[in-house]
């Protein structure tokens, strides 16, 4: 077996997490963190711990089923902890992990900016609608 120089094995370990690559784990965190639930609650979680039912509350449109998907893979992906709390009820609290508020200013600038943006899409989508493509 050829030994490999300092580079060839910067480069290995680039290719490895390579988004542009199909089989790269990192093209499927992305894929996950591009989710429209995920984004929307991360940006919940941003200022601090919320229990299921706040959640489904404050992000209008999601099924339990999804928000029970989107809460479960994020918490495998270590962004997002559950908390379980032995009251009567159990309370159960989601929050962000050290890993998800390192996301979070990306996350909210891609909000931030949607939001600000929205007015300039819908014109744009207009003019290409009005063109017939």
């Amino acid at each position: 077996m050829a030994t490999m120089t300092a580079a060839q094995r910067r480069d290995m370990a680039k290719q490895r997490y390579d988004a542009y690559i199909a089989e790269c784990p990192s093209r499927q965190l992305l894929d996950r963190i591009s989710d429209k639930w995920v984004s929307l609650v991360l940006a919940a979680l941003a200022d601090g711990p919320l229990r299921y039912a706040e959640l489904n509350r404050t992000i209008a449109g999601v099924s339990p089923k999804m928000l029970t998907q989107t809460l479960r893979v994020l918490e495998r992906d270590g962004l997002v902890e559950r908390r379980i709390t032995a009251e009567v009820p159990v309370r159960v609290d989601y929050e962000l992990t050290a890993l998800g508020h390192s996301l979070q200013p990306v996350m909210s600038a891609v909000k931030a900016w949607a939001e600000a943006r929205m007015d300039e899409v819908i014109a744009a989508r207009a003019r290409y609608d009005r063109s017939g493509q």
